[in-house]
């Protein structure tokens, strides 16, 4: 019987193989220019063909960020996790 711990890792090696044919195909990367060049240069074009489309990527990323964080606030204020950790 398989395990959840060997089902996590045969995803993990899947997304492992797959996700640079995606982020290939997706972003406009060229060979002589690094990650943050390429990845500023699709924010432009992006906000050139639409404008609200970056605003909406800002807000939500915004908004997921203090997700995060509440819920990590949440968990180390309410939950026996620094117990866990051996922190307390």
């Amino acid at each position: 019987m398989i395990g959840a711990i060997e089902i996590l890792i045969i995803l993990v090696i899947i997304g492992i193989i797959y996700s640079k044919d995606v982020v290939d195909k997706t972003w406009r990367k060229r060979p002589d220019e690094g990650v943050v060049e390429s990845f500023a240069v699709d924010v432009k074009d992006y906000y050139k063909e639409n404008p609200k489309r970056l605003v909406f990527a800002i807000i939500g990323t915004v908004v997921t960020l203090i997700f995060v964080v509440t819920l990590f606030y949440w968990l180390w204020t309410r939950t026996d996790f620094k117990q866990m950790l051996g922190l307390e």
